[in-house]
């Protein structure tokens, strides 16, 4: 019963906090009672939706020439001789004959019988089309070290570079489908003067034409473009990375060419970072076991640390693999007889300065913290840090990031359950200094990040669902440039410095039909910023679900 209360209350706050304000009340789409019509493949794939032809009574539903639209499975006339179709209808509207499945290879006749009771027509088809899309989505040239800065509505790509290019071959990544000319994948240009790319849609006919020109392109004053959020990729760890084991991919490292997801007992698989498409695997070696490789993470300049569980597998231990090529090298070993391992953060780089932390799993408020100046490393022991203000402290779910790699007095986030609060820590005094409203019991948090960015300071935090029933599953980002703004309630949007929020249950197991729910209610979130500061890309995952990229800018457009 005190659960069903619980889940009550949660799902009341989920439907307050989706509701800032109150819907516009807007005249239906369609005067005659049909908005639209949607049609799916017989096994539920695709979503394809046709709306009134203006000025017919067509209604015609545009089928993608292939599906998946990034494969090369072309859709013929028998495919589409069966689907699965519904519409969207005003009140008291009813449509003859009851629409189920459809052929829409040729001509289909309803009747639509509006809220006067009068009769309107319509023939409704499926037209198969190439896609109209024409777009240059990324832009590099590899020999020159230098990625391009797409400004999409000026249709321009800057490369910010200083001094003679060489002529180079590039990697480009079109619309699907779409050609480009001339091909800068198989020419090499000469990108000193302004170069002019054309690139054509699958249809033939849709063109845009890209200005590839050497230059530094205009940076906002201050933080990420408002309405810049891309999603580069969304994968499911299962269905599209290939991990067949559930729950025990609890940890996500991200370098700049790649995002490496940790399963215990298994070799890390790292994936393409602008694509999400998998791309090899991290040999382990000594370092794989079920609480070997419990854990991992980067530093700010690509290096993974991986850790195991401590005291279940011995003394803590902290690998470093240099690159995806390499082999774990162990790096830390400490024998504290303390619970330590399920969560680890870096700050800074491991070759120069940087922070390393990892909470100790109790009902108390300490962590381990170590630190590395010049690249080595002051002692195998850590400092013990013992903390205050949060009223429960954390038991297995919390992590912890300083906002400097270097002064071990800069402040610190602190997400936990226990708490269920998002706390924001002095690094002077190591007491809570502001923190969020709590979140409901029911879901977790436990995984945060930190950077700098384009004058401007950013964290992320996830919430995780561990059941069945619920909406969470969501990563927010934050501008906590001023600890003023750092107030407030995630859930019903209360929070000032949110930027940008995940939409709402939408990557977790839950969201996959048939999928397992996350037991352990592990996650992971991830900042990276692009080496020429112009892209801020906030990676995430939710073991059993999916893992997503995110890509941000300060382009002034």
């Amino acid at each position: 019963m005190k659960r069903n209360i619980i889940f009550a209350i949660a799902l009341l706050l989920t439907f307050i906090g989706g509701c800032k304000e109150p819907d516009e009340l807007l005249p239906s789409v369609s005067r005659e009672g049909i908005n639209s019509i949607t049609a799916t493949f017989p096994d539920g794939t695709g979503e394809f939706t046709g709306t009134i032809v203006e000025g017919t009574n067509e209604i015609v539903i545009p089928i993608p020439y292939y599906f998946p639209v990034s494969s090369n499975n072309r859709v013929t006339e028998e495919m589409i001789s069966n689907m699965r179709v519904r519409a969207n209808l005003d009140d008291n509207v009813t449509v003859s004959p009851p629409l189920l499945y459809m052929d829409l290879s040729k001509d289909n006749v309803i009747t639509v019988n509006d809220q006067l009771g009068e009769e309107h027509k319509y023939i409704v088809r499926g037209e198969i089309r190439k896609s109209s899309e024409c777009r240059i989505k990324e832009f590099s040239l590899p020999e020159l070290g230098l990625t391009g800065v797409i400004n999409e509505s000026k249709k321009t790509i800057s490369l910010v570079a200083i001094g003679e290019l060489e002529p180079a071959l590039a990697d480009v990544t079109l619309s699907y489908h779409a050609t480009i000319s001339p091909d800068p994948r198989e020419e090499a240009l000469d990108y000193n003067e302004e170069v002019e790319l054309t690139v054509t849609a699958h249809d033939g006919v849709t063109r845009n034409v890209y200005t590839v020109k050497k230059e530094v392109p205009e940076k906002l004053p201050y933080g990420i473009r408002s309405g810049s959020a891309k999603l580069m990729f969304a994968k499911q760890l299962k269905a599209d990375v290939g991990i067949t084991v559930d729950h025990l991919t609890g940890g996500m490292a991200v370098t700049d060419e790649y995002v490496v997801l940790n399963t215990r007992n298994q070799n890390s698989i790292y994936l393409d970072a602008k694509s999400g498409e998998k791309v090899g695997e991290i040999e382990l070696g000594s370092a794989k076991g079920n609480l070997t490789n419990f854990y991992s993470t980067a530093d700010r300049a690509g290096n993974i640390l991986i850790c195991n569980l401590a005291p279940n597998d011995g003394a803590f231990r902290i690998w470093k693999v240099a690159s995806v090529s390499d082999t774990p090298e162990l790096m830390i070993e400490w024998d504290g007889g303390v619970a330590v391992g399920r969560k680890m953060s870096v700050q800074g780089d491991i070759n120069g300065d940087a922070i390393i932390t990892a909470p100790i799993l109790d009902y108390g408020q300490q962590f381990a913290r170590w630190t590395i100046s010049g690249g080595v490393l002051a002692s195998q022991t850590p400092e013990i840090v013992t903390m205050s203000g949060l009223e429960k402290g954390w038991t297995t779910n919390v992590d912890i990031v300083h906002t400097s790699g270097s002064d071990v007095n800069s402040d610190y986030f602190v997400a936990s359950y226990s708490d269920n609060t998002f706390a924001w820590v002095d690094g002077s005094t190591n007491e809570v200094s502001s923190k969020l409203e709590s979140i409901s019991v029911n879901y977790i948090q436990n995984a945060v990040d930190f950077v700098e960015f384009n004058n401007a300071q950013y964290t992320t935090v996830n919430w995780v669902n561990s059941f069945t029933w619920g909406a969470a599953d969501m990563v927010w980002l934050l501008d906590v440039s001023s600890e003023a703004n750092f107030t407030g309630n995630l859930a019903s949007g209360t929070c000032p410095a949110v930027v940008w929020e995940t939409p709402l249950n939408t990557y977790g197991p839950n969201a996959i039909s048939g999928g397992v729910a996350n037991a352990n209610g592990t996650g992971d979130v991830a900042l990276k910023v692009s080496d020429d500061g112009f892209y801020l890309y906030l990676y995430f995952m939710f073991t059993n679900g999916y893992v997503v990229g995110y890509q941000f800018d300060c382009i002034d457009m």
